[in-house]
């Protein structure tokens, strides 16, 4: 079966991960058209809720409300071996919880939040901004990259280096000590580094920026809405001024910082590894086609996260195929659709600190096969 679905352990009848996840998927033209899949998903998947969608957003800041309240209130009463590891579990829960805010926000972008796209916006823009995410700046780059994806000329992120394209320094970084703190990099610099620089994204012959309503990534009836996304992210740095000046600088990274770090690692990581696989093919322009790229993806496991992170993690495919699908329907639809998909849908129930480092090590660059003249590229690690 390849990285493409799961099996079922006769011991239990529960599904496992495919022992064998590293075949190459199935990159011929599908069998199936995507109106052919939609068939088969349930109706009411695609219906969205105002009231269960403003649920989520609730329970979520909720939940980071009372981690904020209990850091606060408590952890200052411990002894200082106890504080100082006590900092780091509050950051990594609040950032957990807060990267389900940015899914929420994220799915605003999709138009999967309501049927009122003038409220999607107005709530995307808010919590993006609360997570210095220029909203729009962001939704419209994100959408092209649902529009290109697995294209090596057009999509939009995590764009593959082509053999041609890696470093002469890469040899260097090819080692456990490299990719270590290549993921390191990665994960605390990368998303930062996309906005600002488009680090990682589609090569543009001039300066790109996603905070810049000239950069080449919009077009012009979209740059207006870019300056309203910086707009956002300075009333948000206003307001962190504001409060560095009433509670110290170290209060506002200590409660704020911290967690917004860990909110952008798990950003850059589940993208990463939604796009970044062994098995996945890539495709130029005498190859790629919508359907083919949209399934050139792969849903991973995160144990108990997958909830936490509203499931954008497990049910990624189906994402793909439907961006518009409220995530709360998105499982449902993950298990009507695996049937007709077969060996076309992507699995690796890999733990993520192992899939990390593997994909650093097995992912460098794409190439074609020897003696293949096809458009289809697959990952390489030799240099």
């Amino acid at each position: 079966m390849g990285a493409g679905g799961r099996v079922l352990n006769p011991s239990n009848g529960k599904e496992k991960p495919d022992p064998k996840p590293l075949e190459r998927a199935v990159h011929q033209k599908p069998p199936f058209t995507v109106g052919d899949v939609k068939k088969v998903v349930p109706p009411h998947c695609f219906k969205r809720s105002v009231i269960r969608s403003f649920s989520y957003v609730v329970y979520d800041l909720t939940i980071a409300f009372i981690f904020y309240h209990l850091a606060i209130k408590y952890i200052p009463l411990l002894p200082n071996p106890l504080e100082y590891v006590a900092w780091p579990v509050y950051w990594i829960c609040q950032g957990c919880v807060l990267t389900g805010v940015w899914v929420i926000a994220h799915e605003c972008g999709h138009h999967a939040f309501s049927d009122y796209q003038w409220l999607d916006d107005t709530v995307g823009l808010v919590l993006h901004s609360a997570l210095l995410v220029p909203y729009f700046s962001w939704k419209y780059s994100h959408r092209r990259h649902h529009s290109n994806t697995g294209s090596i000329e057009h999509d939009e992120v995590f764009v593959p280096k082509l053999k041609s394209g890696v470093r002469s320094t890469a040899k260097y970084l090819n080692n456990p000590p490299g990719r270590i703190l290549t993921l390191l990099v990665t994960l605390t610099l990368g998303w930062p580094l996309y906005l600002m620089f488009n680090v990682s994204g589609r090569y543009y012959d001039r300066f790109a920026c996603h905070f810049d309503p000239n950069s080449p990534i919009y077009s012009n009836r979209e740059r207006a809405q870019i300056f309203i996304s910086d707009a956002g992210i300075l009333t948000v740095l206003y307001l962190l001024f504001r409060l560095a000046s009433t509670k110290g600088l170290v209060w506002v990274l200590t409660m704020y910082g911290g967690p917004l770090l860990i909110v952008n690692g798990f950003l850059v990581l589940i993208t990463f590894l939604q796009h970044t696989h062994p098995s996945l093919p890539h495709y130029d322009s005498t190859e790629w086609d919508w359907l083919r790229g949209a399934l050139a993806t792969i849903d991973r496991d995160y144990g108990i996260l997958n909830k936490v992170f509203h499931n954008i993690t497990d049910t990624h495919v189906a994402h793909h195929l439907f961006s518009t699908m409220p995530h709360y329907h998105a499982m449902e639809a993950t298990k009507a659709i695996k049937p007709i998909l077969g060996d076309y849908y992507q699995f690796d129930g890999t733990s993520i600190l192992m899939a990390m480092y593997r994909e650093t090590k097995e992912c460098i660059y794409v190439d074609k096969d020897e003696d293949v003249k096809d458009g289809v590229y697959w990952y390489r690690n030799k240099i």
